[in-house]
């Protein structure tokens, strides 16, 4: 006996009624829109593939190196100390992306995702050439079986291999890749390992997953219902034109014209339910049912559409990039208040971004107090502060670093240069000393400044409070 809670349409797209798979074979359309993703896809791939290989100044000019906790960003240096541009960097991400979902939808989904990119442009064309998707026609199509099914298997392992290996690229550098790659893999074991399970998990996604990413995986499109509004754009389907749909008994060259034919041609919509929307989806929905989650703004059924209505002799545009708005009303508002306010947020991070990196030296000091007590009163009447100097040198050469302690300290450190090599963190323990009469009038405590100097002429300004006895 059939359950009692049936759902009236499909749960997923990529399930069946009875709770297994459903295998999506979109079929290939190649429309405007096609040909500008293709463009921008391609491009896409050789900027993933090139970016880990770029030189700039003898530095990789796109390295996050989590080891050492560096992150080099289009030949910018960051230190896990730059918290204040993470902070801002991330804000600024968050706000970039809720500003063009607002304006453009998806866009990033359907046209620059490397899951969409990859999938569209790299593993769904070999399927086609393999015959394992629809339009698939050739010599290797026309193979057995079992030995296309082996070809596949091979081609998806070299490319995961290489797209691993690429991705690793970014983590520890271009040079070393190439040391691991020609060299022995038991010398980098870890590294070898995490090559493996990388090309496992995209030759899983790319084989299996596929669309699921998009539709039970990927966080983003569970979101757009907060991120967009009734004037987003979005891929839509006039239903003011197209309803109701079904197939135009269009009058032949010397047909007769009879008043009931003409008036079945008035009464029906511009779809003729071809279905053809449906059969290129790369998620396997229908776009005639409304916005849906599932919809990632490819324009693939933009494109069917347009090639069908264009053989009948109607007019394009039944399916297109509009709004909510623009389809029920006519009219498109632009200019809104979220809009409005993201730009404005988006400029007080710029601004804030470019006042932090003016204000980066060439090396990052601080001085903190080392544990234990607050102060020592020496027996000649001296108070006495340990503290501890950590200074980052941001610079590719090796450095020397001085403090110089205000009037009426003190400085009492192990070495009067400190060494720094390129890129590296250095800290120094010291005493900092001051009369009795320093303290005079306080309550124990006083904040001084310092300066930390290297040899090139950079100065930076290091904070610390000194603690000492009350009054003095």
């Amino acid at each position: 006996m059939s359950s009692l809670l049936q759902p009236e349409d499909r749960v997923l797209a990529t399930l069946n009624a009875d709770g297994s798979r459903r295998w999506i074979n979109p079929k290939r359309i190649t429309g405007s829109f096609w040909k500008r993703r293709r463009v921008i896809g391609w491009l896409l791939i050789v900027l993933f593939v090139v970016l880990p290989h770029i030189m700039v100044d003898g530095r990789q000019w796109v390295f996050l190196d989590f080891l050492r906790r560096e992150f080099t960003i289009f030949g910018k240096m960051f230190f896990p100390t730059d918290t204040l541009m993470l902070a801002i960097g991330m804000i600024t991400t968050f706000i970039l992306i809720f500003f063009v979902t607002a304006l453009f939808g998806r866009v990033w989904c359907g046209w620059a995702c490397p899951q969409t990119v990859y999938l569209d442009f790299v593993f769904r064309p070999i399927d086609r050439l393999l015959g394992f998707a629809k339009g698939g026609r050739g010599r290797l199509a026309s193979m057995p079986f079992a030995l296309r099914r082996v070809l596949r298997w091979g081609v998806y392992i070299v490319i995961s291999f290489f797209l691993a290996n690429t991705f690793l690229a970014y983590f520890v550098g271009s040079q070393a890749l190439q040391d691991w790659i020609l060299g022995n893999p038991l010398n980098h074991v870890a590294g070898f390992v995490f090559v493996l399970f990388v090309t496992g998990m995209m030759l899983f996604n790319f084989l299996f997953f596929r669309e699921q990413l998009c539709t039970i995986a990927c966080p983003y499109g569970r979101f757009q219902s907060v991120m967009l509004d009734t004037s987003s754009l979005i891929v839509g389907y006039d239903r003011q034109r197209g309803e109701p749909r079904g197939k135009a008994k269009r009058p032949g060259k010397h047909a007769d014209l009879s008043l009931k034919v003409v008036k079945a041609e008035q009464e029906q919509g511009d779809c003729v339910d071809c279905g053809l929307c449906v059969a290129v989806c790369p998620t396997g929905i229908d776009i005639r049912d409304g916005l849906q989650l599932e919809c990632i703004h490819c324009a693939a059924c933009i494109d069917a559409c347009h090639s069908v209505m264009s053989k009948i002799g109607r007019e394009t545009g039944l399916i297109r990039y509009s709004s909510q708005q623009a389809l029920e009303t006519g009219n498109w508002r632009m200019l809104r208040t979220r809009v409005v306010i993201y730009p404005v947020l988006l400029l007080i991070l710029a601004i804030g971004m470019v006042v932090t990196l003016g204000d980066k030296s060439t090396f990052d000091a601080l001085l903190i107090r080392e544990q234990g007590l607050p102060f020592n009163v020496l027996p000649s009447g001296e108070v006495v502060n340990q503290a501890r100097l950590r200074v980052t040198n941001r610079t590719t050469d090796n450095r020397t670093y001085t403090l110089v302690g205000q009037a009426g300290l003190s400085l009492v450190i192990q070495e009067e240069g400190l060494q720094a090599p390129p890129r590296k963190t250095i800290s120094e323990t010291l005493l900092i000393k001051a009369d009795r009469e320093f303290f005079a009038g306080t309550r124990g405590r006083r904040d001084v400044e310092m300066k930390v100097h290297d040899d090139e002429g950079s100065e930076r300004t290091v904070r610390f409070r000194m603690f000492g006895p009350a009054g003095g």
